[in-house]
């Protein structure tokens, strides 16, 4: 975890900027993390610098002059204009950042491989027939090599040659100094929550980043020519909470700090093996019930608890009030007799995605994900941007869109009889 006092003694570790924590998986990815494709990805000090800055424009009259000025030791971004206009902008080395970039892509440049994340998918062979909505080379995130380390969000990545193509479909203009900016096809969306992470966090409003790091407000769809109002008062300085939209998965960012107020994986075993301590029986068959370890977070347990939806009533998994003709997917209660959905309950086991480190109480629904009623509150609050248009709430630990009047519920556990 960080301490405040690395900062001072780099040799005991080195500095940590924060956490991506892609949603929608529950620890890991369903198939386990392998490289540089996983479900979290910790962003730390380099050794050396290699963030970059924008120097030199250049206007080409055709592109194979803007060819001749890109070369492969220097980072570019090129805006195609018409077929015989474009405009280079060169990077050049800046050592006070240090730069990691996101994207769909295998290639080197490629700090952290995202892919369209499938909700509920239990393993990789359910995301591969996906066409994917990711860009290769999504984004950019430059992080400040000195205290407070601040993390700025940039729209496209460099590519092999270390450039950058905007083409002529894409959105793209000059700016009030004279300078281009422009906007990657699907685009890249940020969402800052008020109040930081926490408790009492609230949703925000979702904005577009631009290639330069500007804000603006959505387009009218995701790959809309036209772009979205300038919003001046705000910035593409990430802060602890922020979620991060590639157009097919989401990605929250925890800074260092916040992280360190965050339940760790051993809190939230200790409080697996406190509820299990308790030893909630089902009111129906008089069994033990238990959530299983969390290693063991995909395979349904025999004394594994089953809820009823509607009410929260907690069982074992049993026959009772089964009937027929509801297609098997309702059931009734036998507690009070509510008809509603019966599904298994799981550990929400990602514990960046908890705001508080409160008891497991509550359960999203449709999906069983278990954890803090703070933690249950604010996603089922969270409007997580789904296709071209729509957005919807979901399970940061399955990304199934929620359900019901809130998107969760409160558990009744039945205490032993004895």
């Amino acid at each position: 975890m960080f301490s405040p006092d690395q900062e001072n003694h780099p040799s005991k570790a080195p500095v940590k900027y924060g956490e991506l924590i892609v949603l929608g998986y529950n620890g890991s990815l369903p198939n386990g993390d392998r490289g540089r494709r996983k479900s979290r990805f910790a962003l730390f000090k380099r050794p050396k610098a290699n963030g970059v800055k924008p120097s030199t424009v250049h206007i080409a009259c055709t592109p194979q002059a803007a060819n001749a000025i890109s070369n492969k030791d220097q980072h570019s971004i090129s805006y195609t204009l018409s077929r015989a206009q474009t405009v280079v902008v060169e990077y050049t080395h800046d050592s006070n950042t240090d730069m990691f970039q996101i994207g769909r892509s295998t290639e080197s440049p490629i700090d952290f491989v995202v892919t369209d994340t499938v909700p509920g998918s239990q393993s990789n062979s359910d995301t591969q027939s996906v066409q994917s909505t990711i860009s290769r080379f999504a984004c950019r995130i430059i992080c400040e090599r000195n205290p407070p380390f601040t993390a700025r969000i940039y729209a496209a990545g460099f590519d092999s040659s270390k450039n950058i193509f905007l083409g002529e479909k894409a959105a793209k203009w000059k700016t009030s100094d004279g300078q281009m900016d422009g906007l990657t096809t699907n685009g890249v969306l940020v969402m800052h929550p008020r109040n930081g992470f926490t408790e009492d966090s609230k949703p925000g409003v979702w904005r577009e980043i631009s290639v330069c790091g500007n804000v603006f407000s959505l387009r009218e769809t995701r790959s809309a020519q036209q772009r979205g109002k300038m919003v001046e008062n705000e910035t593409n300085q990430l802060q602890d909470g922020s979620l991060i939209d590639l157009c097919g998965a989401t990605l929250l960012w925890r800074t260092a700090e916040g992280l360190s107020r965050t339940p760790t994986v051993k809190h939230l075993e200790a409080l697996r093996q406190e509820i299990n301590a308790a030893r909630p029986q089902c009111p129906v068959g008089f069994n033990t019930l238990a959530f299983p370890s969390m290693k063991r977070k995909d395979v349904v347990d025999e004394k594994q608890p089953w809820v009823y939806l509607n009410c929260g009533h907690v069982h074992g998994y049993h026959n009772w009030g089964n009937k027929e003709e509801r297609d098997g997917k309702d059931r009734e209660c036998p507690m009070c007799r509510s008809v509603g959905p019966y599904v298994p309950l799981w550990l929400g086991c990602e514990a960046g995605f908890y705001v508080d480190a409160g008891p497991p109480t509550h359960a999203f629904s449709p999906c069983g994900h278990v954890c803090s009623e703070k933690t249950t509150a604010y996603w089922s609050q969270i409007p997580l941007p789904h296709g071209t248009h729509t957005f919807h709430a979901a399970c940061p630990f399955c990304a199934h869109q929620l359900a019901g009047e809130q998107g969760y519920i409160r558990l009744i556990f039945q205490g032993p009889l004895d």
